[in-house]
């Protein structure tokens, strides 16, 4: 059979439960037949003793010791020659007194009969004890006959069996695997646009089945809104510094700081623009992603960039913490976070981490001079800035906020515990 058409797991199914019920199907047939073929040499054995025990009733000894039996027998089919069935009387010393009219054409001695039932007795003749041998033998004709009935009848019933079971094996292979073929029905509908994810009811087996696809495909929709909103906000976002820079370069006397404000303008929006673009999201197929060492690693990092600062670095995030996502947007996350307290912070720095019912809770505080609550709209917007004095774009909060926004979280910004701002960014998953 071509690989190819293995492919089908209906087929393979199938293939298989065929296989299942014609083993099963020949064992049962293997069982019953020996079954039957015991029972029905045990019925023969019973029946011969029986017609021995008839011919015993009939039989009579004169005084000479001469066997004397009746024209008609007990058991027809030993009047009839070739019927299978044969009877004899004998001497012990093996002295044929009598054999039946069936054995005519043929000798019990020279034709082996399988099937052979004899007893002796002590026949009473006044006061003398005559022993004779009783023995009667049968052919496997009528035996062998009555199991190929039986065998006939057995692998008939037997076949007959199989074929429903296939049938309805079938029957219940078709419906189970509908829902399958319904997920493939849905998802063509998907690729053409005519329903934007799973919709149907499906059994429990499959639901996190489905449940996954659904979410890998608002991922991928949510990916590519991003990629088209990121260019068209680049291309109009663009609009006005490059019109102010070709007016300045068209002047006689070119305006080289304005010119230099115009170009870092457009520096800070590509940045921020690629930025929003690059967010993965949350995404149910991404490996967890341990946060205690990424922390340690930035903290690390960020204190040999601004050696000059001398802050104290303080983390607390239980080693068995994960992360369920992007590990970029994390760091991506978490830098901006750590790099902005740094730098507008004071002489410490806290960063705590854990799971909540909510899903991963970050948490960065410093002890810097803080953020005003009404100015928290402003920071989370891109080039939103409140301290000048620092080097920076401006666009460090408004990534923090598109990447939460992403994975559908909240970001809240209040007092610090030590008495600078504190960034609280709670992520669902």
């Amino acid at each position: 059979m071509p690989r190819g058409r293995l492919n089908s797991l209906s087929l393979r199914v199938g293939l298989i439960a065929a296989v299942v019920v014609a083993v099963f199907a020949g064992l049962t047939a293997l069982a019953l037949e020996r079954a039957f073929r015991d029972s029905a040499a045990q019925a023969l054995d019973e029946r011969l003793h029986a017609q021995l025990y008839l011919l015993m009733g009939v039989t009579e000894v004169d005084a000479g010791g001469r066997v004397i039996l009746p024209e008609r027998l007990p058991e027809a089919r030993l009047m009839l020659p070739e019927s299978g069935l044969v009877a004899e009387i004998r001497t012990p010393a093996g002295e044929r007194l009598w054999i039946s009219p069936s054995a005519l054409g043929r000798d019990p001695d020279r034709d082996a009969l399988p099937f052979t039932v004899n007893l002796t007795v002590n026949w009473e003749l006044g006061e003398r004890l005559y022993p004779l041998e009783f023995r009667i033998l049968e052919d496997r004709r009528a035996f062998e006959a009555q199991l190929s009935e039986y065998r006939q009848s057995l692998w008939g019933a037997l076949a007959a069996l199989a074929v429903l079971l296939l049938a309805a094996q079938g029957i219940a292979l078709s419906r189970g695997l509908k829902p399958l073929r319904q997920v493939a029905r849905e998802l063509r509908a998907v690729e053409r646009g005519e329903q934007p994810g799973l919709e149907g009811r499906y059994p429990v087996e499959l639901k996190g089945l489905t449940d996954n696809l659904n979410a890998l495909i608002h991922h991928e929709r949510a990916q590519l809104a991003r990629y088209r909103d990121a260019l068209s906000n680049l291309a109009h976002s663009l609009k006005t510094p490059l019109a102010v820079l070709r007016g300045t370069l068209d002047t006689r006397d070119p305006d080289r700081d304005q010119a230099l404000e115009q170009l870092e303008r457009m520096e800070r929006i590509v940045a921020y623009q690629l930025q929003r673009a690059a967010t993965s999201g949350r995404t149910v197929l991404s490996a967890p992603i341990p946060v205690a060492p990424l922390v340690q690693r930035l903290g690390s990092t960020l204190g040999k960039v601004y050696p000059e600062r001398d802050v104290q670095f303080e983390m607390d995030v239980p080693s068995s913490l994960q992360f369920r996502g992007n590990e970029g947007d994390l760091m991506e996350l978490l830098g901006n976070l750590m790099d902005n307290a740094w730098k507008h912070g004071g002489s410490r720095v806290r960063v705590s981490a854990g799971q909540t019912g909510e899903g991963l809770e970050l948490s960065v505080c410093d002890d810097g001079p803080g953020i005003p609550p009404g100015e928290v709209p402003t920071i989370l917007t891109r080039g939103g800035r409140l301290d000048e004095q620092v080097p920076g774009q401006g666009i460090g909060l408004a990534v923090v906020a598109d990447i939460v926004a992403a994975y559908e979280g909240r970001i809240e910004i209040d007092r610090s515990p030590l008495g600078g701002a504190q960034v609280r960014v709670v992520l669902p998953g």
